[in-house]
């Protein structure tokens, strides 16, 4: 069951793709191109009837960075979901990233490549491989986002993620799979690690490959009850793993809540609908893992 709300922010879909064209630069995750994608980097991407995002061979973040003096030097690549076909950029990347920058918290969202892209013509093989490619992609985020920190204004020792469905897959395997930074490579950001201090996973799909240890980062889950039994039933029995090895998590399992529901707005400026506050327990598990500064919580 999805909630009858509108979203919080209007889907904006004018980015350009060189850095400093707007607000909001888009900046390539490899400039040339991702590795076995350089000949597909110029294709443009396409939007579906809703708005998702597909047809990506030339992955990127969208910078969002906090006003001047509101700063609090944490740093989240936000992985939109879409079921591997297409990227929700509106309530699941977006609106997330705006919200996280109104709060001092610089935000980077995520378009990796698809490994079900809906773009791909039928009877034809997907060029890319979720696990493959959008790991990739997610891993170079984190270097990408790690050696720009001074830049930005980033802690580099509070550089996550947070995703949503299949963005909480992608999310999963690079915690589970963390990679050292290249000390020698000629390319300055391979010279940067993968591993992230903390993560937030909201209704992420395919729960059952998520095994942690006790060197996993500090992690945020949030699901509805009446979602499917994979990701309401499985997401508190990832939690349960977590606490088994010791690392510290918050859990939020909404009542009559289905899959989807993303950044959206109250139905009423006063509403006391628990699931309208999920983005502030966000920021609160941020502050109390200290993650987020000076700032108050």
């Amino acid at each position: 069951m999805k909630l009858p709300f509108r979203f919080l922010v209007p889907v904006v879909l004018a980015f350009a793709r060189l850095a400093g064209a707007d607000s909001h630069p888009l900046i390539p995750l490899w400039t040339a191109g991702a590795p076995g994608s350089e000949a597909r980097k110029d294709e443009p991407e396409k939007r579906n009837a809703n708005g998702g995002l597909s047809n990506i061979h030339h992955p990127s973040l969208t910078v969002y960075l906090p006003a001047k003096g509101t700063a609090t030097g944490c740093g989240v690549i936000v992985v939109p979901g879409g079921g591997h076909r297409f990227l929700t950029l509106a309530n699941e990347g977006d609106d997330v990233a705006q919200w996280l920058a109104d709060r001092g918290v610089a935000a980077f969202v995520l378009r990796h490549r698809l490994g079900n892209d809906e773009s791909n013509p039928a009877g034809t093989p997907q060029p890319y491989k979720w696990d493959v490619h959008g790991v990739a992609d997610g891993q170079r985020a984190v270097r990408l986002v790690r050696s720009r920190a001074q830049e930005w204004g980033l802690n580099p020792s509070a550089i996550g993620m947070i995703g949503f469905s299949a963005g909480g897959e992608i999310i999963a395997q690079v915690m589970m799979h963390p990679q050292a930074g290249a000390a020698d490579s000629a390319d300055l950001i391979e010279r940067s690690g993968t591993k992230i201090d903390f993560e937030g996973l909201v209704y992420p799909g395919k729960s059952a490959l998520i095994i942690p240890t006790k060197e996993s980062p500090p992690t945020f889950f949030a699901c509805g009850y009446n979602d499917r039994p994979d990701i309401s039933e499985g997401v508190p029995k990832v939690y349960a793993l977590f606490k088994q090895v010791g690392v510290q998590c918050d859990l939020h399992v909404y009542a009559g809540v289905g899959h989807g529901f993303g950044i959206r707005e109250t139905l009423k400026p006063n509403s006391k609908m628990p699931l309208a506050g999920w983005p502030d327990r966000f920021r609160e598990f941020l502050f109390q893992q200290k993650f987020l500064g000076a700032a108050t919580p």
